[in-house]
């Protein structure tokens, strides 16, 4: 077969075609392997990103705490703190956080609780525990100024970050506290929660919850406040520091004009009603002067509360038994007598007790500076009585048979070695044992404590309520053994009350904030320690003492009164125990360091100091007739010279027989 052939010079070219079909298939192929590949990356991508998203979000509530139960809401998170409030109801102090007593909105006017609906959150009533419209509008705002211009936290949110959550300003404190928001408003009512949010926020100044700002901003209870005094306290809650009203008024009334519209806006109040608080003038009360008296009573009480409660929780509200007006004058009484005597008398320290017939602690001097010594020298401190002792001897005497008209010879006296002088040095002769009483005779004393019995006479004080040892020694009868000011006076109660122990308190009631009453004094009657008529008969010998004896300093204008000078030896302590029908009160006067005074006795100082305060204490008291002051038959001083003067004869007569 004949070959054709190719001309010189030419190169054969392959015969050109159209592409064929499994060509397009092999580039089809080949650009589909990086499709789908890309889409499987971007789907692990965003499968990658969805899940890393989910944990991220399940991050934030890891750790979230729980909703307390529904009664334990109000103390979550609460610090420690205690009011203590005198016998009228009146705040004396508040130590700690200052929460005030608990409000309810059915209390409130209701221009209160909206003034802060207005002021923090006008959708209150409308939203699920977090507001979604406000937080888009605070993010917007705050996207677009590039920094943080609008919050958008509810009062819901508002009160679970203050019971549950910190204050820091994280993304996963905020998710969190919007859940614990809305789950906050599925379990309690929007009323409760508003309730939560005024007990609760904090005012600025130490102050949380609406009592105590109404309180110490305005000088009233909550449901007092005008409108101008609460559209006033709602501007707190945002700046407490910053518009604290006593610092900066005027940016708290630019506020002000801010929540009063915000209140017209949502229907709560009138333009004119808006105008007219705009307009008011309020008065904000002048921080009282703090008494530092009230720290004595303040601790007492406080160590006496946490005896009365197994567990002492964290809020209490205190009520004590003291009289505050009265506690206040006779802290300037005191004061102003050791002023005009105390500097002569070398007499440093100060301590008086005032109490009722049924116990009631009405004041209370525990010394003359509180913030320099706590020591409370009404309670703490025990120091010899001296004759102030004396009436326990002469009440176990009287037990044991012995009258108040018994003769008695006053001469010198040796008891296992001890000869116990008269103060004065002079022996009278023959005395009635209520004489011995009125002038104090040493040597009598120590001869009806002989003739009682020493254990008879511990026993009586510890009856009457004396907790001191005391030890069976002679020497007992004149006082040598150390008792407080508050065991003494209390011990003179049988003395005013016919035979019945006095038994003193400071708290009459325990509280929680809530209300929810913990402890409450209960009434009784008081225990029979002495025989009628021998407390008549004591109360009369001891009305001799201030009518006619050493306690004539103490003595008050109709008034009759009764009680005992005391002097310890080397004029250490000087002391005046005494009582009217109404008032039981004693006073001790000395030197911290147990250093002498300068000669006073239980008839000087102490006896002026009692007298003084008792005027004020008395005040508005109907004077009455002290049971058995006049009981005892008494004589005139002409007669008891002619009742000396036959006792003398007798005497001689029957020295004369004898010899």
């Amino acid at each position: 077969m004949a070959v054709k052939k190719q001309k010189p010079g030419l190169k054969r070219q392959p015969r050109r075609s159209a592409p064929s079909k499994a060509r397009g298939r092999a580039k089809a192929g080949k650009r589909r392997p990086v499709l789908k590949y890309g889409l499987i990356a971007a789907a692990g991508l965003v499968l990658i990103g969805g899940l890393s998203a989910f944990l991220y979000w399940q991050s934030l509530y890891r750790g979230m705490p729980t909703l307390p139960e529904t009664d334990e809401l109000w103390e979550v998170n609460a610090g420690a703190a205690i009011e203590f409030v005198d016998a009228s109801g009146n705040t004396l102090a508040i130590r700690g956080p200052r929460y005030g007593r608990k409000v309810t909105l059915e209390e409130l006017p209701a221009y209160v609780p909206r003034a802060f609906i207005a002021a923090e959150d006008k959708r209150f009533y409308d939203h699920d525990g977090a507001d979604t419209q406000a937080m888009i509008r605070a993010l917007w705002s705050n996207a677009t100024s590039g920094r943080t211009v609008s919050g958008a936290s509810t009062i819901t949110q508002q009160v679970v970050k203050n019971l549950i959550l910190s204050s820091e300003q994280t993304i996963k404190r905020k998710v969190q506290e919007v859940r614990l928001a809305r789950q906050l408003e599925k379990r309690v009512s929007k009323d409760q929660i508003l309730e939560l949010y005024l007990n609760q926020i904090y005012f600025g100044s130490g102050f949380y919850g609406l009592g105590a700002a109404a309180r110490f901003y305005f000088g009233k209870d909550p449901q007092d406040l005008t409108l101008a005094e609460a559209s006033l306290l709602a501007t707190l809650p945002q700046a407490p520091s910053r518009l604290a009203l006593n610092r900066n008024m005027g940016d708290a009334k630019t506020r002000q004009t801010y929540v009063l519209s915000e209140m017209v806006a949502a229907g709560f109040i009138t333009p004119e009603s808006a105008q007219i608080a705009m307009d008011s003038d309020v008065t904000l009360t002048e921080p009282s002067e703090k008494d530092p008296q009230f720290g004595y009573i303040l601790d007492l009480a406080k160590e006496r509360a946490e005896r009365l409660l197994p567990v002492v929780p964290d809020d209490l509200v205190i009520t004590l038994t003291v009289d505050r007006d009265v506690q206040n004058q006779i802290v300037e009484v005191i004061e102003a007598r050791m002023q005009e005597e105390s500097e002569e008398a070398n007499a440093g320290q100060a301590a008086a007790i005032i109490m009722k017939k049924t116990g009631e602690i009405v004041a209370l001097y525990g010394g003359r500076d509180y913030l320099e010594n706590q020591y409370n020298r009404a309670t703490q401190a025990k120091r010899q009585p001296g004759s102030a002792f004396k009436p326990f001897v002469y009440a176990a005497a009287l037990e044991a048979g012995i009258t108040p008209y018994d003769v008695r010879i006053d001469e010198p006296v040796v008891i296992d070695k001890w000869a116990p002088k008269n103060f004065s040095r002079v022996y009278v002769g023959p005395v009635t044992v209520n004489e011995a009483l009125r002038d104090s005779l040493n040597t009598i004393a120590a001869l009806l404590g002989q003739e009682a019995g020493e254990d008879s006479i511990i026993k009586l004080a510890q009856r009457f309520g004396i907790n001191s040892t005391l030890r069976p020694l002679p020497s007992i009868a004149l006082g040598s053994q150390e008792v407080s000011l508050w065991e003494l006076t209390r011990a003179y109660g049988p003395f005013m009350t016919g035979g019945k122990r006095v038994d003193p308190y400071l708290v009459a009631k325990i509280e929680s904030s809530r209300g929810e009453i913990l402890y409450e004094r209960p009434e009784y009657e008081a225990a029979v320690v002495y025989p009628k008529e021998n407390a008549d008969l004591m109360a009369g010998m001891l009305a001799s003492v201030v009518r006619d004896g050493t306690g004539k300093a103490a003595d008050l204008e109709r008034w009759p009164i009764a009680g005992k000078t005391g002097t310890s030896q080397s004029f250490r302590d000087a002391w005046f125990v005494g009582f009217s029908a109404e008032l039981l009160g004693g006073v001790w006067t000395g030197n911290d360091d147990d250093t002498p005074m300068t000669e006073v006795t239980g008839g000087g100082l102490p006896s002026r100091i009692w007298h003084d305060m008792m005027i004020v204490a008395h005040e508005g008291l109907r004077p009455s007739q002290l049971v058995g002051a006049s009981r005892l038959m008494l004589l005139t001083p002409d007669q008891e010279q002619r009742v000396a003067y036959y006792r003398d004869l007798g005497l001689a007569f029957s020295g004369v027989v004898a010899n």
